[in-house]
């Protein structure tokens, strides 16, 4: 026995492989580094994080969110019809095409995916022969889908709590009073594997050589699905590591209510469904609290009238060396008070090999820091400000 799950899991494994799905989310991850950088260069002429920022993101903490995630479904015994992995495939490529990330996240895809099995089978349509496992089986198919998405939502909650936080860009927009303001925004794609138990007969035709396992009298198999977690966030109004947490705690919460009520399915088979559409509901209300709440807000990256606001701290130079934080106040550089970015420069060039800066962090406290200055160090120190006008400079990517 323990010999034949081996072998499955092997066999599992192998699928995720040839599903498009896979590679494509590599692409979309790719695609948001790029296109980030262009956006970062057009603003302040210099990127913050480079272009394989997302990439690296993308896959180290979703395997340890599918693996939980992995262990429940398996454990438990819990069954997904192959058509249901099909139709969120297919929804996590049409979703995407809306140039919306968060639309490609568990409620959307596996949410709608939901909906789509029931209709499938509601209708008789006529799916191909590998795509016909919902129609034998009873409704216990449908609480465990109504698992599995309350699962990823709770994954997708973690994830924005570990990874949200981790490199949000700034950005520079206009204010309704056509004022120059900074925001940083946090977009991002994560990839979640999870090994899900699907009917084995559903494969015999076209995989004949695709093993199968006996439990409870019936045989299954398992497959590696990837699912994708998209997330946009848009802060204005606080600080990016205070907005992205809070956000993925109430996340996290929703999806154990989910958990909860989707539980409840297999003794009432509508509770199943309403933690479906209270997913996709309450997930669209949660996204439309935070922007709302954003919107009211006062500027968190405006100009001051006494220092400057640190926007952005470009990785390994010298301010981030220098433990210089996002949102924190430079009052003075090299003794000198200043008021904008120019005040900043020019007081900088006071001393060429030296610079110590007053710093007011973010709890209102007052610091020094210093360094040394070497050749080959940013012009100004990696740090980034909200400005009128962009300024040019040749770093690579």
């Amino acid at each position: 026995m323990l010999e034949e799950w081996i072998f499955e899991f092997l066999k599992g494994t192998g699928k995720l492989l040839l599903n498009p799905v896979f590679y494509y989310l590599f692409f979309v991850a790719a695609f948001l580094g790029v296109s980030r950088v262009k956006r970062e260069r057009k603003d302040f002429s210099v990127r913050v994080e480079n272009a394989y920022f997302e990439l690296r993101q993308f896959l180290p903490l979703g395997l340890l969110a599918g693996l939980v995630v992995s262990i429940v479904m398996v454990g438990a015994g819990f069954v997904i019809p192959i058509e249901t992995i099909v139709f969120t495939a297919s929804l996590t490529f049409l979703w995407s095409f809306t140039a919306k990330v968060r639309w490609m996240s568990p409620v959307y895809t596996l949410g709608f995916a939901f909906f789509a099995t029931m209709f499938a089978i509601e209708q008789n349509w006529l799916l191909p022969s590998f795509a016909q496992s919902a129609v034998d089986l009873d409704s216990s198919i449908f609480p465990s889908i109504a698992v599995l998405l309350a699962l990823l939502v709770i994954a997708e909650g973690f994830l924005i709590i570990k990874n949200g936080r981790k490199g949000t860009s700034p950005k520079l927009v206009k204010s309704k009073r056509g004022q120059t303001i900074g925001i940083h925004e946090s977009k991002r794609i994560w990839m979640v594997p999870v090994f899900l138990l699907i009917p084995g007969q559903v494969l015999q035709l076209p995989f004949e050589w695709w093993p199968v396992i006996p439990i409870g009298g019936e045989t299954y198999s398992l497959i590696l699905a990837p699912f994708s977690i998209g997330f946009y966030q848009r802060i204005q109004g606080t600080l990016p590591k205070e907005a992205t947490a809070l956000l993925g705690q109430r996340i996290a919460v929703f999806g154990v209510l989910l958990l909860l009520i989707a539980s409840a399915g297999y003794w009432y088979p509508l509770a199943a469904i309403g933690a479906v559409a209270l997913a996709i509901i309450g997930r669209e209300f949660i996204s439309l609290r935070q922007r709302l709440a954003e919107d009211q807000a006062p500027f968190y990256f405006s100009k001051r009238n006494q220092g400057i606001t640190v926007l952005g701290v470009v990785p390994d130079s010298p301010a981030d060396k220098m433990s210089l934080q996002v949102g924190e106040v430079v009052t003075k550089v090299n003794g000198v008070k200043i008021q904008d970015e120019k005040g900043f420069y020019e007081a900088l060039q006071k001393n060429g090999a030296h610079c110590k800066l007053e710093v007011l962090d973010v709890n209102g406290q007052v610091r020094f820091v210093q360094r040394a200055l070497y050749e080959g160090d940013h012009h100004e120190l990696g740090l980034l400000f909200v400005q009128d006008e962009k300024k040019w400079d040749s770093e690579a990517v």
